[in-house]
């Protein structure tokens, strides 16, 4: 199966190749290196979280934090098709970091976020190093970017849009640079993973995408899947829907034997400056031999922003969850606001010996004052009185962030 990918990858390439290029170049690679665009970002961003003790008169786990993320990016003009991109981030606490029994995933530290040689021909995109991935929603694979230090990837990925309508992409990985910094054991995954993506816009009604994604995980055994699934969006009329199911099964060194599935569905309406959604997902499990799991996915976006569900960075737990969503989001002048309630269910309570995880609200305002960024953003997750090892958990977020 893995030299069936890498024929297609190298079929990929060998089209890109055959493709004139057709977009602006610098003369020389001197042009090109300084012709490139240099960007500065900062993100500043206060975070408290309050994780309830459920034992009376025990002390409630808390921790905040006062961080600073430094973004340096520079990407080259091409030549000949040839280009590179650098990518340095720091993360720097600006207060002492003392958490009493809960914690926030922003570690201190400086690392190349990105490196990368591109090539490009016609409307085919090649890169090799380390390089964000971010595919449809981010359910599956993405970049965790609300956190201060992204997730990366060390990586061959090409994307060709030359047939009108599709979308094709390819990726071969090596290793995933995670959120908790080079320095934690946690930190970087070497792996044997190839994701293959391929979408065909219809019309504005009907977008289709089909996807294949296989994870052989060196470091974290148990995070080895093999996934497939379809993908449905579309919008007309101010309505919008997305529509996906996908079944997995284990890969690689894997230890389990399994074969669960995914589910989810949405339906929005827009009339402005208010939309209104709602929708349902449900991570499945096989019994207790394996459960559907996302580990490179960019959690944060889903199943509440209190991160209840993470499941160790597999956004899984035992018995699998059910998720029943609405979400209200509109605009007053320049100001954007947001608000969302989860109620979360046992996928499989003969598990767990309960039905329910409990629920969360959360609620987001945002907006521009003289190009810079600020935010605010609350969620509060209620556990279920029988979810005995799930508790309420309350965080806050201030941010603030520029780009010069």
């Amino acid at each position: 199966m893995k030299k069936i990918h890498a024929l297609t990858l190298a079929s990929a390439i060998s089209a890109a190749y055959a493709s004139p290029t057709i977009a602006e170049e610098a003369s020389s690679i001197t042009e090109a290196l300084k012709g490139g665009d240099v960007t500065l970002s900062l993100r500043m961003r206060y975070e408290d979280v309050t994780v309830a003790n459920p034992v009376a008169g025990e002390k409630d786990g808390t921790a905040d934090l006062l961080s600073l993320k430094t973004r340096l990016t520079y990407v080259s003009q091409d030549f000949k098709g040839f280009g590179l991109g650098l990518e340095m981030d720091d993360v720097t606490h600006l207060q002492d970091y003392e958490p009493e029994g809960a914690g926030i995933g922003d570690p201190e530290g400086t690392e190349v976020n990105q490196y990368y040689l591109s090539f490009k021909a016609a409307k085919t995109t090649a890169k090799m190093g380390r390089n964000r991935i971010l595919l449809d929603n981010q359910r599956f694979v993405g970049g965790v970017g609300f956190r201060q230090n992204e997730q990366t990837y060390d990586s061959f990925t090409i994307q060709s849009k030359d047939v009108e309508n599709l979308t094709l992409f390819g990726s071969y990985i090596t290793a995933v640079k995670r959120i908790f910094g080079e320095q934690s054991a946690a930190g970087v995954h070497d792996t044997q993973t190839v994701l293959l993506n391929a979408k065909y816009a219809f019309n504005d009604a009907i977008n289709l995408t089909g996807y294949y994604y296989d994870i052989d995980n060196y470091s974290k055994a148990d995070f080895s899947t093999s996934t497939m699934g379809i993908r449905a969006t579309g919008k007309a009329g101010g309505f919008g829907y997305e529509a996906e199911v996908a079944t997995q099964s284990e890969s690689g060194d894997n230890p389990a034997e399994y074969s669960a599935g995914y589910f989810s569905a949405n339906l929005s309406y827009a009339f402005k400056p208010v939309t209104i959604s709602g929708g349902y997902e449900s991570l499945g499990t096989d019994e207790d031999k394996g459960r559907f799991i996302t580990p490179l996915a960019t959690l944060h976006k889903f199943q509440g922003w209190t991160d209840v569900f993470l499941g160790g960075g597999s956004g899984n737990v035992e018995g699998g969850i059910n998720d029943i969503y609405f979400k209200v989001a509109g605009k007053a002048g320049p100001v954007k606001l947001a608000a969302i309630y989860h109620q979360f269910d046992v996928n499989d309570s003969d598990q767990t010996g309960f039905d329910s995880f409990g629920s969360e609200i959360g609620f987001v305002v945002s907006g521009k004052v003289k190009g810079v960024g600020l935010s605010l953003k609350y969620a509060d997750f209620s556990a279920d009185e029988k979810a005995e090892n799930y508790k309420d958990t309350q965080k806050l977020w201030l941010t603030a962030a520029a780009s010069f």
